[in-house]
């Protein structure tokens, strides 16, 4: 017979979320570790932790009163700690679409610079060429007059890649990378209470590794 599989971590704070909301109700450690035990299969030993990463994510409030330290959380907590994580999301995706178009730009007007710079050489060889035995010809007053609006071309678009040289792949790929893992970090669950109603458990997601 197969040993049955403990809790997560994401688990163990989706129950420990169920007590606050449940019973809305302010606890001391050692209420909570009784509950927590009891009610929903948390071990005692890693009721401190889980309550902690809680208290970090700013999901439970806590204060000190006296001698004893006191928790609490309501479902218009959880509600709102969604809410400025959403915030912070769409914050971050426009700041990335800028970013993802200063790059493409980027790219654009460097690959323009490498062909312009191609071309000035090809002109300069051309150049040298016309002036043999031909110093003063109308060819070769062309191709003057072509490399020196090349070269203020060139001019132009050094200036434009030094606006958007910070936007390079390595930093795109990993604003993109952080902002998928930040959506992940926030979803819900639905339980069903005891008087039938349902219940939203919304907390984000904490990256520790499962705990048995």
């Amino acid at each position: 017979m197969s040993k049955k599989k403990g809790l997560s971590f994401e688990e163990k704070r989706a129950r420990m979320m169920e007590i606050f909301f449940e019973t809305k109700d302010v606890f001391q450690l050692k209420d909570i570790e009784k509950i927590a035990s009891k009610d929903k299969g948390i071990t005692s030993m890693s009721v401190k932790e889980v309550l902690q990463s809680l208290v970090d994510d700013g999901m439970v409030d806590t204060d000190r009163i006296g001698t004893s330290n006191y928790f609490w959380a309501f479902p218009s907590k959880a509600l709102h700690a969604r809410k400025r994580k959403l915030e912070e999301l769409q914050t971050q995706e426009c700041f990335e679409v800028r970013s993802l178009y200063a790059f493409c730009q980027f790219h654009l007007i460097f690959s323009v610079f490498a062909e312009t710079s191609q071309k000035k050489e090809i002109l300069q060889k051309g150049m040298e060429k016309s002036k043999i035995g031909r110093e003063n010809t109308a060819e070769r007053a062309a191709l003057m007059k072509e490399l020196a609006a090349l070269q203020q071309k060139k001019e132009q678009l050094k200036a434009e890649i030094e606006k958007y040289k910070e936007y390079d792949p390595d930093v795109v790929e990993e604003m993109q990378m952080n902002r998928q893992q930040s959506i992940w970090s926030c979803f819900k669950t639905t339980k069903t209470t005891s008087n039938g109603s349902d219940l939203q458990i919304i907390f984000i997601e904490d990256k520790k590794a499962s705990v048995g």
